[in-house]
């Protein structure tokens, strides 16, 4: 049984000021949805983006995640965080499933060590995993963990070929997701390009998905 305060104390993580945030009508511009087939592309999905840095040159975020439905293929409003409308939610590289301690879904994920395309279901000896923030979450964080590296002399993010999310759904559909780029307009920076730069375009998620 799920702990009410827990789930609480997350979904207020998840929500804080979001009603009194409007949505950053500058990202909404560059996002776009498209769909080949079965499979749904989608691009320049803002994921708390930079809004300045640390005296030490770290980027700082707006503190804000951005929600996504792989069912309707929609942004969902930061309003609707508390509810089954959302699957992912995206802030820097944390990738967060509507689930226990993230959201009030039935959600679930796990990373999946082979291509996109040679995916066709769920493999039977699979196990969904649920986030318990801020411990751990379905979908790992860290470099070479899940769906990413980070090289520290280029200071460049650059997802891990071969590497494929499964997410089950707030509704409990199945859906494998590949995310391909991290910048904006997905276009990694050069390695000599400047710092300023890497960090001004990141957080811009790049993604395909399709659902099973």
């Amino acid at each position: 049984m799920r702990n009410p305060i827990l789930l609480l104390t997350a979904l207020i993580a998840l929500t804080a000021c979001e009603k009194d945030k409007p949505t950053p009508t500058i990202d909404q511009r560059a996002y776009s949805v498209t769909t080949n087939g079965n499979v749904v592309t989608v691009r320049n999905l803002p994921a708390d983006t930079i809004v300045g840095t640390t005296s030490q040159g770290q980027p700082i975020g707006a503190g804000r995640y951005t929600f996504f439905s792989l069912e309707s293929n929609q942004w969902i409003p930061n309003s609707d965080s508390n509810s089954n409308r959302w699957d992912l939610a995206f802030a820097g590289t944390t990738v967060r499933v509507n689930n226990l301690t993230s959201g009030p879904g039935a959600g679930g994920a796990f990373v999946f060590n082979g291509p996109f395309e040679t995916l066709t279901s769920v493999p039977a000896d699979s196990t969904f995993r649920v986030d318990n923030h801020p411990v751990s979450y379905a979908i790992p964080r860290g470099s070479g963990r899940a769906w990413y590296t980070y090289d520290g002399p280029t200071n460049l993010l650059i997802p891990i070929p071969g590497r494929t999310l499964v997410i089950r759904t707030a509704s409990g559909q199945r859906a494998k997701v590949d995310i391909f780029n991290y910048y904006r307009g997905g276009v990694t920076p050069s390695a000599s390009a400047p710092d300023s730069i890497k960090i001004r375009d990141q957080r811009f998620f790049h993604f395909r998905f399709t659902k099973f």
